[in-house]
C-alpha cells in the first residue's frame, strides 16, 4: 500500500487532505480513529480507509505502531492536518521514522523520489522552499485544498497496541464565540479605519445585504476588543469567495489570512495602503460614505 497516508483529529480537514493528495496522482490511504468518521471519510475519494483500532483512544498513543506500520507500508509521504493534536502527532512520528518534516505548508508535491514543499516564514514575506528525499511528513493547514465526495472506498481495520504512557480522563467542549469565519463563502472585513465599536453596524448591514460574515483584523480583536476571532497568519486562514475590506491597512500579516479569497475589494482613504496590492477591486475614498451608499444599492438591486 505504498503511496501518501492522510490524517487528521477533524474529518473535514482530513477530506480536504485527501483532495490534496490525490493532485500528486498516488494511491490515498486514509487513517482514522472512529469508525463513523471511517465511513464518512469513504466518500471522499481515497483508495482506502484505514481503521485503527487498539485499547486507547488518544492517536498520539499510536505513534510508535504508526510509524512502524507506515515504514513496512512504504509510504512515500504522511500528510497530517495541521492542529494541535496533528503537529504533536506528525513531529512523533518524524522522530521515530528519522525522516524530515515540513510544518504548516502552502502547497506540497511528489516527483523524482522527493517530496517538494512550500511554506511562508517571516509572518509571511517570504515563500521557502523545500524538498525532502525519501519518506517525509508534512502538516497541512485548512483550506490548502477542496474536499470532493466521490466513490465508496474499502474500510479495512489495523490492530495496533498503544503506548498507553497518556490516558484521557475527562474531556470538556471549548465554548466559542463568534462565527465561524473559516467556512464564510463571504467576509466583510473592519479594520482600525472604523472609528468607534458602534460603527460595526455599518459593516454588518453591508454583510447582510451580500448574505456575508463580519470579521476583523487582529488590532480590533486584541487590542480593542470589539470582536472576537480575527483574519490573518496567527488567527483565521480564509478563503472566501468575496472579501470586503473596510479601512483595512493591509499589514502583510493580515493578507497572508485571506490571500486566497477568490475577489478582494478594498475601501481607505490611503490610497498607498497595502492592501490596495492585494485587492482586485480597490476605492480610495471614506469608508463612512462609501458602504452605506454601497449597501444601498445592493440592497435596490436585490428588490428589484
Amino acid at each position: 500500500m505504498a503511496g501518501i497516508y492522510v490524517y487528521s483529529d477533524k474529518p473535514a480537514l482530513a477530506a480536504e487532505l485527501v483532495s490534496l493528495a490525490k493532485q500528486a496522482g498516488q494511491p490515498v490511504n486514509v487513517l482514522a480513529l472512529d469508525k463513523d468518521i471511517a465511513e464518512a471519510l469513504a466518500g471522499y475519494g481515497p483508495d482506502k480507509v484505514i481503521l485503527i483500532q487498539g485499547d486507547s483512544n488518544i492517536i498520539e498513543n499510536y505513534a510508535k505502531p504508526l510509524a512502524a506500520f507506515l515504514k513496512d507500508e512504504g509510504a512515500e509521504l504522511f500528510l497530517v492536518g495541521a492542529t494541535a493534536r496533528g503537529r504533536d502527532l506528525a513531529a512523533r512520528i518524524a522522530g521515530y521514522l528519522g525522516c524530515g518534516m515540513v510544518s504548516d505548508v502552502s502547497s506540497v508535491a511528489i516527483g523524482d523520489g522527493k517530496v517538494s514543499c512550500e511554506r511562508l516564514i517571516y509572518g509571511g514575506a517570504v515563500t521557502q522552499a523545500e524538498d525532502i528525499e525519501g519518506m517525509a511528513v508534512v502538516t497541512v493547514p485548512a483550506g490548502r485544498g477542496e474536499a470532493v465526495k466521490g466513490g465508496a472506498a474499502e474500510v479495512i481495520t489495523k490492530q495496533l497496541i498503544a503506548d498507553k504512557k497518556a490516558e484521557l480522563v475527562e474531556t470538556a467542549c471549548i465554548v466559542r464565540e463568534g462565527v465561524d469565519l473559516a467556512a464564510a463563502d463571504k467576509i466583510v472585513c473592519i479594520g482600525l479605519g472604523m472609528d468607534k465599536k458602534e460603527d460595526i453596524q455599518m459593516a454588518a448591514e453591508l454583510a447582510d445585504a451580500l448574505g456575508a460574515e463580519v470579521g476583523c483584523t487582529r488590532s480590533i480583536c486584541e487590542e480593542r476588543k470589539w470582536l472576537p476571532n480575527y483574519i490573518g497568519i496567527s488567527g483565521e486562514t480564509v478563503k472566501p469567495s468575496l472579501y470586503v475590506a473596510m479601512g483595512v491597512s493591509g499589514q502583510v500579516q493580515h493578507v497572508v489570512g485571506m490571500r486566497d479569497a477568490k475577489v478582494v475589494v478594498a475601501v481607505n482613504t490611503n490610497e498607498k495602503a497595502p492592501i490596495f496590492a492585494a485587492a482586485d477591486y480597490g476605492i480610495v475614498g471614506d469608508m463612512y460614505e462609501l458602504i452605506p451608499l454601497l449597501t444601498k444599492e445592493i440592497k435596490n438591486a436585490k428588490g428589484a
